[in-house]
């Protein structure tokens, strides 16, 4: 499943290791979701962040790993860049 094919109430784990529920519907590079992080939270989350999607619900749901459009994964190249910068 595509970034863009997540609908609202889509559990996802994003890079970081945190997991969220997906807020919106919309598409592109930025979505709406409510992470479970340090603290919870509502808030923006890059797609190219969400690496998987609970396939499912509770303990018979499945992780599945999200397909991410070129635009994202060439936005994610980009990040991942940054970090060089500073080395």
């Amino acid at each position: 499943m595509k970034t863009n094919e997540l609908r609202k109430g889509t559990r996802v784990k994003l890079a970081c290791g945190w997991r969220a529920t997906i807020e919106d519907n919309k598409k592109g590079n930025i979505r709406l979701a409510t992470v479970e992080g340090i603290v919870t939270e509502m808030g923006s989350v890059y797609s190219h962040n969400i690496m998987y999607y609970l396939e499912g619900s509770g303990n018979t749901g499945k992780w599945r790993r999200v397909e991410h459009t070129p635009a994202q994964v060439k936005l994610r190249k980009t990040v991942n860049s940054f970090d060089t910068l500073f080395d």
